[in-house]
This record gives structure tokens, C-alpha cells and sequence, in this order.
């Protein structure tokens, strides 16, 4: 395939990288009217990963959208990485997806053979999460988009929110950090190809299956670790909660490579705008090195699910997900609220 440009040559951000910062979207959303509905479980109150519907007493629709620039070059790869991405939020919810709908931005410069390509990958994940394609929607655009709306089912009495810790849970994440400082290395041809892969298969493994492994055990929380960093989302979790996250920098797992980057300081400005966003609501141990502070805010796509629940359940957790996520630490424990919803030991 012939192009004229690298399709991370044609993007200002790359991936989640090319998200909003918290505190600027903050300051937007605190304007708008709040809507209520006895019937919304799940919307806006607690920056859970989806909005949750109760149709009936036994069913509730579950439904997110997402779509970013490309994070990486090869058009089917792209397509892979966003549509699981998308999915994740209808698994941290605890659901499973049953119908989807293209979300696509073009530059009319590029052959539509690329688009196709997108799609084609889009398509295959979605089929492995057992879901459909329903439809979509298409603009021409300066920069290639691309993203799905999902929209799943579950029973109402089985949501699983980001805001339902419980004092002494442990903490358990299923996929390793470092992707936005991949990302960023990658757009400038840093990678080799050892770490080029093992970025692109944290990124394009689905939730799936950690999430099934999770409601067969039993959780008290859940949420994904994407753009606002593991820290971001532990702190909307501690926060929601009414409690506070001990984080064990020791034991958060990371991609090898991506520590040697961000030592460099190779780091994604969203990293930095997350810092910002949290630095009320966090403290580091003196002995927490800034490169490891930088990497627990690095924004991530498609990222792994952050799963809290009591001691006893994380440890058969852990044990059941050998060999069926890419990684199952655990890397923290909830306690009483102290003066800081994140604590980084």
C-alpha cells in the first residue's frame, strides 16, 4: 500500500493521547443541565466508562462511544486497537457488547482501500467479542478517526461501577502500563520490533476475557485504564468511593521498554495534563522516582480493567487469570479516606 504519509504523520495526537485534558473537559461538563431518570443507572455522576439504561426490572441496556486518531500506521492494525478500545467500556462495566456502529473521520487524500482496511479490522474484533456491525456514520476530515458506539445488555443487579470499593479490596490490573510513551516513541520510529508488538497486543487483546474470569469471581469496582492514566482512574474510583487507593509502584506492571523511554523523558503531553488534573488528589513516596510518577499518569489506549475486591476473591483472581490476560498483578489496596484519594507508595 502506497501513501503519501505515515497515518501518524497526518495526526496531532496519537490514540487516547489526543484526548481532552480532565480539567479543561471539567470545566465544560460543570455547565451543562443535569438530566435525571429514574431509570439511568449509570450517566454522568460518577465518570463511569458507560451509561447504563434499566429497560426492565431484568434487563438494562448498556451503551459508550469512542474514536481517536491512529496510534499506529497499518490501517488494519488501527481498526483492531479502536474497536477494542471502544468495547472495553461495555466490559468494565461488566457487560457484554451485542451491537455496533462505525464511527469514521477521512482525509479524502488517502486511497479509500486505507478506510476499508480500518473497517476490516474494526470488523474482526468486533466479531470476536461475539458482537455486531450495525451501521455507521462517515465525514470527510483532515485527519483519520476512527471509533465504535456500542451498545450491549446485562442484568441491572450485575453493573459493575467504578464507585463501589470497599475498605481492605485489593486492587488487580490485567494489562501493563506504558502505552502513551510507546505511542509517542512509535511516532518518531523509536520502537524495535520486539516492543512494537508487545504494544500492539495490549492494545488490540480485548477485555473479554479478563471480564468474564472477573464476574465469575465476583468484584465489588471496576473501571478501564485509559486516557487519564492508572492514577486518573483509580483517583474517579477512590474518589467515587468515599475512600482512598494505596497504589504499589513496586508491583504496577510495565511494558520494559517504555521505562527506558520515559527516563528519557520521552513522555506524551497528555501525561502531563493528567498530572495536573490529580495533583491535588495524590501523594508519592520520596522514594517514587519522576519517571514512574510520569508512566502512572501516562494516557492510555485500550488499556486493562482495574478491578477491586476483597483479599480473598483478588487472589483467586489472580490465579484464574494465568494465561488468560496479559498480565494479573496486584498492584493495591483500598483503606479508610486519608487526606488523598491516591497514595503511591
Amino acid at each position: 500500500m502506497a501513501t503519501t504519509k505515515r497515518l501518524t504523520e497526518m495526526t496531532k495526537g496519537a490514540g487516547w493521547g489526543a484526548k481532552i485534558g480532565p480539567d479543561a473537559l471539567a470545566q465544560v461538563l460543570h455547565q451543562l443541565p443535569k438530566f435525571t431518570d429514574e431509570k439511568l443507572i449509570v450517566g454522568f455522576d460518577t465518570s463511569d466508562d458507560a451509561l447504563v439504561y434499566k429497560v426492565r426490572d431484568d434487563l438494562a441496556v448498556v451503551q459508550t462511544v469512542d474514536f481517536f486518531p491512529p496510534i499506529v500506521d497499518d490501517p488494519y492494525t488501527f481498526g483492531q486497537i479502536a474497536a477494542a478500545n471502544s468495547l472495553s467500556d461495555i466490559y468494565a462495566m461488566g457487560g457484554d457488547p451485542s451491537i455496533s456502529m462505525n464511527l469514521i473521520c477521512f482525509p479524502t487524500c488517502l486511497p479509500m482501500d486505507v478506510m476499508a482496511k480500518i473497517m476490516q479490522g474494526g470488523a474482526d474484533k468486533v466479531k470476536e467479542a461475539g458482537a455486531i456491525i450495525a451501521g455507521g456514520h462517515t465525514i470527510e476530515d483532515s485527519e483519520p478517526k476512527y471509533g465504535l458506539c456500542v451498545t450491549g445488555f446485562m442484568h441491572p443487579d450485575k453493573v459493575m461501577q467504578n464507585s463501589n470499593c470497599k475498605e481492605g479490596d485489593l486492587l488487580v490490573l490485567t494489562k501493563p502500563l506504558g502505552i502513551g510513551v510507546l505511542t509517542t516513541a512509535n511516532k518518531a520510529q523509536l520502537l524495535d520490533q520486539k516492543t512494537y508488538d508487545q504494544m500492539v497486543e495490549a492494545m488490540a487483546t480485548l477485555n473479554k476475557y479478563g471480564k468474564e474470569v472477573m464476574m465469575e469471581v465476583g468484584a465489588n469496582a471496576c473501571t478501564d485504564v485509559t486516557g487519564f492514566g492508572l492514577v486518573g482512574h483509580a483517583s474517579e474510583m477512590a474518589k467515587g468511593s468515599g475512600l482512598t487507593i494505596e497504589l504499589w509502584s513496586k508491583e504496577v506492571p510495565i511494558i520494559e521498554a517504555a521505562i527506558d523511554f520515559a527516563k528519557m523523558g520521552i513522555i506524551p503531553s497528555g501525561a502531563y495534563s493528567n498530572m495536573a488534573f490529580v495533583k491535588d488528589d495524590v501523594s508519592f513516596a520520596e522514594d517514587v522516582p519522576q519517571h514512574m510518577q510520569d508512566l502512572l499518569v501516562d494516557p492510555i489506549t485500550s488499556g486493562g480493567l482495574l478491578i477491586s475486591l476483597p483479599e480473598e476473591k483478588a487472589h483467586e483472581l489472580v490465579k484464574k487469570l494465568e494465561g488468560v490476560t496479559i498480565c494479573n498483578k496486584i498492584i493495591g489496596r483500598v483503606t479508610a479516606k486519608q487526606d488523598k484519594a491516591i497514595v503511591v507508595l
